[in-house]
């Protein structure tokens, strides 16, 4: 990835946030360079979170940078459920293009198959870059990259990684950080997480290459 030059300014949001009226024009005249959307996920069953058109759209029209991020379950604990929730994920953004990488959200999975669960992020993500799209992703410092991956074998995709604080101390290297959950934003009524990219996706992903497996 580039080196940590330029820092772009962004947030993540899912049905949670309450965007207001004409929202997204505030949200980027205070700033806002970029968005990550959930999508959707199967943690508790496949689903697509309802708001993901509203903000999708939202985000575009004025010209913000967009990603969106999936919500992998419980039972994420193999090759074959890193791929068929990554073919879950494919369906969702079908007509959609992204500035942004697209994210495996890696947070509940139990921490007793850490293995298995790294089996299946890097399945969700090569099976993603299969189809085109820039694959990365997300985790906490600790309870996430620490005790429910194996740093070493995701670490060749983009990372985005939460720590609220500080900088991220266990993951090195990353591109983004989440750096707080109880940000103020304008156009959003309630709080937001706020994050930092180190990297200009906008300008690498056209020419993205997936790198060998």
């Amino acid at each position: 990835m580039a080196s940590k030059k330029e820092v772009f300014k962004g947030i993540d949001i899912s049905r949670h946030q309450i965007v207001a009226s004409n929202g997204f024009k505030a949200i980027k005249d205070s700033g806002i360079d970029f968005v990550i959307i959930r999508i959707g996920g199967s943690n508790g069953g496949y689903y697509k979170d309802p708001k993901f058109e509203e903000f999708y759209k939202g985000a575009k029209d004025v010209g913000l940078k967009v990603g969106c991020y999936y919500d992998t379950g419980r039972g994420f604990t193999s090759r074959i459920a890193g791929i068929e929730d990554a073919q879950h994920m494919i369906k969702l953004m079908e007509g959609k293009s992204f500035e942004y990488p697209v994210y495996a959200d890696v947070e509940v999975v139990a921490t007793a198959y850490r293995s298995l669960a790294t089996d299946a992020t890097v399945a969700f993500c090569d099976t993603l870059e299969k189809a085109g799209y820039f694959a990365g992703v997300y985790a906490s410092d600790i309870s996430g990259f620490k005790e429910r991956l194996i740093l070493d074998k995701v670490k060749r995709f983009t990372l985005w990684v939460a720590r609220y604080g500080k900088k991220p101390e266990y993951v090195k290297k990353y591109d983004i950080h989440q750096y707080s959950s109880t940000g103020i934003v304008s156009g959003i009524k309630n709080k937001v997480d706020l994050d930092e990219s180190y990297v200009d996706f906008a300008s690498i992903i056209p020419t993205f290459i997936p790198s060998p497996s």
